[in-house]
């Protein structure tokens, strides 16, 4: 594999994990279901691995930045599954309306396991290792560019509406309300 065609299926993995937080924040804001704090927990994980991937778009493939993305798919991987074991005992009910017959959290463990999977599978091309010192951030491929600026958004929108949500202090659970926007309007 050459160190574009690793560039470039990086940027695409980076699309990918964009499009999942991408497709939690329509449902956040058009139903209205806000994170729980295992759900803020989970967009952490997939964050996390964009900056792995980010890593191997801005400086080259390097096996410590597919580390990071393993290490950030194993931590979200975990939660996810935490949140899916809360909700099998019957009688607990669940979390968040489903899609496609499964709960965010089961799609968030499965994208997790995807994304250990093709990890993994991109360690075992060494090509994409040769001449990273020589090439120039992003290799001059647009669609880099594009996955890294909207996984950089993607990031800050979290973390601001992690803030809304939360405040300074412990998230609610389950949230019912942004609580920085709720104390900011009673204190007018």
């Amino acid at each position: 594999m050459t160190p574009d065609l690793s560039r470039n299926l990086n940027a695409l993995g980076m699309l990918a994990v964009s499009l999942v937080l991408v497709l939690a924040y329509i449902y956040q804001l058009t139903l209205y279901e806000l994170p729980c704090p295992l759900c803020l927990l989970q967009r952490v994980g997939l964050v996390a691995v964009g900056v792995g991937l980010g890593l191997n778009l801005l400086y080259g493939a390097r096996p410590a930045h597919y580390a990071l993305m393993l290490i950030a798919a194993l931590y979200g991987g975990s939660v996810s599954v935490r949140q899916i074991l809360l909700h099998i005992v019957p009688g607990t009910g669940h979390y968040g309306s489903p899609v496609l017959g499964l709960h965010y959290y089961t799609w968030a463990a499965i994208c997790f396991f995807l994304i250990l999977l093709g990890t993994a599978i991109m360690l075992l091309f060494d090509r994409q290792y040769a001449a990273n010192t020589q090439q120039p951030r992003f290799g001059g491929s647009i669609l880099a560019r594009i996955a890294f600026f909207i996984m950089l958004g993607l990031a800050a929108l979290n973390a601001v509406s992690t803030l809304l949500e939360c405040g300074p202090g412990i998230c609610a659970d389950p949230p019912t309300s942004y609580k920085l926007i709720d104390e900011l309007g009673t204190n007018n």
